[in-house]
């Protein structure tokens, strides 16, 4: 059996700021149109406002549902929710584009519930306009992961030669470290092993970051964090077979993964995990939900008020997370 493009549904995010344009800019791309059928979830004002700064012309089909959209190059296909007008300020937080923008993200979850599309991308939201738009969440992972149930899950940031899985993520670094026990840490190595073996990587080398500086030296620096909540799950991990090192010092690590020693890392934090890869460049990462019953692929930059309206907004890293989106979507038989 031959397989169809997957159909992908894009999410706004926050229309207040840049993606709008990304979208537009990413649709310019003749590689979005030759490996998916892409559709943009979100309003359709918006979208033709964002025209004016991108010098896009592309026309704009609205659509009630997936099964009319056109996917044609010369148009973008977009299930329009009229959630927002066109005088929306731009560059502002705003409760209404906070508010707009769940609305656009649980429409997609409703889609791929109903396996109306195969993936979602999402272009990024703004914490402080979601939460005051009545929406109490740190983020599109935990909205994603109360929507679809989903209690074990983590974020995954990838980049070129860098693939970075997350213990905690969406909180300060005391409760962070009061969140690591040794179950989750051993749940995301083994998220980590099955999302890169589904990838088609056999047997993936997985990297455990320490807690403290130097993986905590053998108990010279923390309170024995590493042996009480990291290496019990690292020792279980290879009893089970899976392929695993740590904790090991993250002041060296990730060079070590970019060189080709490990094919993914687990870090206990955000920063720990977030900066080296913005490192490599914004345009450069993907943000990916693993754990989900759905596909879920994201830009790794936030909705970049300072320059929302100006059309100077790289679209590199949506179009990479649509590129990730295509290869992880179950194929569709024709």
């Amino acid at each position: 059996m031959q397989t169809t493009r997957p159909i992908i549904g894009i999410t706004m995010g926050d229309a207040a700021g840049v993606g709008p344009e990304i979208i537009l800019k990413s649709f310019e791309h003749d590689v979005v149109h030759e490996t998916s059928l892409s559709f943009v979830i979100g309003d359709a004002s918006i979208l033709e406002r964002a025209k004016k700064f991108t010098n896009s012309t592309k026309t704009i089909h609205r659509i009630e549902n997936p099964s009319q959209a056109k996917f044609e190059k010369d148009t973008i296909d977009i299930l329009d929710l009229g959630l927002l007008t066109d005088d929306l300020p731009i560059g502002e937080v705003s409760p209404e584009a906070g508010n707009a923008a769940f609305q656009y993200l649980a429409k997609a979850i409703e889609l791929a519930n109903e396996s109306e599309i195969d993936a979602i991308c999402t272009a990024p939201l703004n914490k402080e306009a979601l939460q005051k738009g009545g929406h109490m969440y740190p983020g599109h992972t935990e909205i994603l992961a109360e929507l679809t149930g989903t209690k074990d899950y983590s974020m995954m940031l990838s980049a070129p030669n860098l693939k970075v899985i997350h213990v905690t993520t969406h909180v300060g670094i005391i409760d962070a470290i009061n969140m690591i026990t040794p179950e989750r840490v051993l749940h995301v190595i083994q998220l980590a092993h099955n999302t890169l073996t589904k990838a088609g990587i056999q047997n993936p080398k997985i990297a455990v970051c320490g807690i403290n500086p130097h993986a905590g030296e053998n108990g010279l620096f923390g309170y024995g964090e590493e042996e009480e909540k990291v290496i019990p799950a690292i020792e279980k991990a290879v009893a089970e077979g899976i392929d695993v090192q740590g904790p090991l010092p993250a002041d060296t690590l990730f060079f070590r993964t970019v060189r080709g020693d490990f094919d993914i890392v687990v870090a206990m934090y955000h920063d720990q995990g977030h900066a080296p890869v913005k490192v490599l460049g914004l345009e450069a990462g993907v943000n990916i939900t693993v754990g989900l019953p759905i596909i879920r692929t994201s830009v790794d930059h936030g909705t970049a008020f300072d320059i929302a309206g100006t059309g100077i907004a790289d679209e590199n890293s949506l179009i990479e997370a649509l590129r990730q989106a295509v290869e992880l979507a179950p194929k569709r038989e024709v």
